[in-house]
C-alpha cells in the first residue's frame, strides 16, 4: 500500500523550522538562510536534501556537540579574486551562503571570484549556491567533499564522499540550466529515501566489502557508516561502464575542497575518532564568473538556450516521448508544487510532530497530524 501524502505550505514549514531552529540555538538570521535552502530544494524536488534533513543531520549534531549552532566564519587569506573561509564547524548553510556571495561580488568587479572553505558542515542542497550566481546572470559553480563512501575503480573501501560537482547557468528559458549530482551512482539522501519507504536499492549502487552489490536500504546506512559498504562512481563497478569516470571526478572535487584551503579530506570526515563522535569538518569551493566579462548577458542566455532547445527537439528513442536538459525536470517539479508545499510522507509526518511537541510549538502540531 502506497504510503500517505501531505502537502504544507512552504511558508509555514520554513517559518517552524526557523522557530525550532531558534530554540535549538541558531540565530534567527542563521536560521533563515537555512530554512530557505531546505525548502528550496523541495521546490525543485531534490527531496532527499530537503526539510526532512532538519532533525537528523543538524538538529541531532547540535545535540551531539559536533556541530556549532552559532556560525563564526573567519576568513584567513584573502586576494581581489579569491579567499579562504575557515567555518569552525559552523552551520554548512549559512558558511556557504555568505561564500558564495563573497564570491559573486568578487566576481562582479574583478570579472571571476572563487572562495575556498574548510572547517564547515553539511551545506545542504548544493544547488542553492550556484543558482545565487544565475540570478546576477553569472555562471555558479561549487563542489564539497563529504564523508567517505565511495569506493574507487577496482577497490571496495569506502574512500572519497559523494562529492557533487554543481553547475548553473542563466538561459532565456523559464529556467537556468542546473546540473547538481553526486559523482557517485548515488548518495546517501537518496538511500534514506528509499529507507523511508520500505524499498529495496537497485543492484550496483552499493557494494560490500566483496564486490558484491547490496540492495536492502536500510542495512545500507548502517553498512556505509560503519565502512561495511561503499558507493560504486558515476558509471557504476569496474571500466567497462566507465566507473573510473566518476571515480576521477570525485576526486577532482576532493581535490579542490581541501588541497586549496588545507582542510581535512577523505577518512579525516569520518566523524568519529576514539568511538566518539566528532565533528565532520568539510570543505566546500565556490567559483563565480560574471558573464558580462565574456559577452552580452542575453547572447549568452538565447546561445544557452538555443543548445538546450535543440538537444530536446532532437529524434528520440522509440517508445520516449521527451528529452530533458539539466533544470527542466526541477522546474516542471516547481510548477506542480508551487501553489501545494512539500510534500510529507507519514514517517516525516510524524518527525515533525514530535518535534513540534519537543519544542512547544503546539500551533503547528495540526500540520502534522492526521
Amino acid at each position: 500500500m502506497a504510503q500517505k501524502e501531505k502537502f504544507i505550505p512552504f511558508e509555514v514549514i520554513e517559518k517552524f523550522m526557523v522557530e525550532v531552529m531558534a530554540r535549538a540555538g541558531i540565530p534567527e538570521e542563521d536560521g533563515k538562510i537555512i530554512a530557505d535552502v531546505l525548502v528550496k530544494a523541495d521546490k525543485l524536488g531534490f527531496d532527499s536534501h530537503g526539510v526532512n534533513r532538519l532533525k537528523p543531520i543538524y538538529l541531532d549534531r547540535i545535540k551531539d556537540g559536533i556541530l556549532n549552532p552559532v556560525t563564526q566564519m573567519e576568513v584567513v587569506k584573502e586576494t581581489p579574486t579569491t579567499a579562504v573561509v575557515d567555518g569552525h564547524n559552523g552551520m554548512g548553510h549559512v558558511i556557504s551562503y555568505k561564500s558564495m556571495q563573497m564570491a559573486i561580488d568578487k566576481a562582479k568587479k574583478y570579472g571571476m571570484g572563487m572562495v575556498a572553505v574548510r572547517n564547515s558542515t553539511h551545506y545542504g542542497f548544493a544547488g542553492y549556491y550556484p543558482l545565487m550566481a544565475v540570478k546576477e546572470n553569472m555562471i555558479g559553480i561549487t563542489g564539497t567533499n563529504a564523508r567517505p563512501s565511495i569506493a574507487p575503480t577496482f577497490g571496495v573501501e569506502n574512500m572519497l564522499g559523494t562529492n557533487p560537482l554543481t553547475f548553473g547557468l542563466p538561459t532565456d528559458e523559464d529556467f537556468p540550466f542546473l546540473l547538481d549530482c553526486a559523482t557517485s551512482i548515488t548518495q546517501r539522501g537518496k538511500v534514506e529515501v528509499y529507507a523511508r519507504q520500505g524499498k529495496d536499492l537497485p543492484k550496483g549502487w552499493v557494494i560490500d566489502k566483496d564486490g558484491v552489490s547490496k540492495t536492502d536500504s536500510k542495512e545500507v546506512l548502517q553498512d556505509l557508516t560503519e565502512g561495511k559498504a561503499a558507493f560504486t562512481p558515476l558509471g557504476g563497478v569496474g571500466e567497462e561502464t566507465a566507473g573510473y569516470k566518476g571515480y576521477g571526478y570525485a576526486t577532482v572535487v576532493e581535490i579542490l575542497s581541501a588541497a586549496l584551503q588545507q582542510g581535512a579530506y577523505m577518512k579525516m570526515l569520518m566523524g568519529y575518532k576514539d568511538g566518539k563522535k566528532v565533528p565532520y569538518p568539510l570543505g566546500h569551493f565556490f567559483i563565480v564568473m560574471d558573464i558580462n566579462a565574456f559577452t552580452e548577458p542575453d547572447d549568452f542566455k538565447k546561445t544557452a538556450g538555443n543548445i538546450l532547445r535543440d538537444l530536446r527537439a532532437s529524434q528520440k528513442m522509440p517508445g520516449e516521448q521527451r528529452i530533458y536538459t539539466a533544470g527542466e525536470k526541477e522546474h516542471d517539479t516547481w510548477m506542480y508544487r508551487k501553489d501545494k508545499g512539500v510534500p510529507f510522507n507519514q514517517a516525516l509526518l510524524d518527525e515533525f510532530l514530535a518535534l513540534s511537541k519537543q519544542y512547544d510549538l503546539n500551533d503547528y502540531a495540526s500540520y502534522f497530524e492526521g
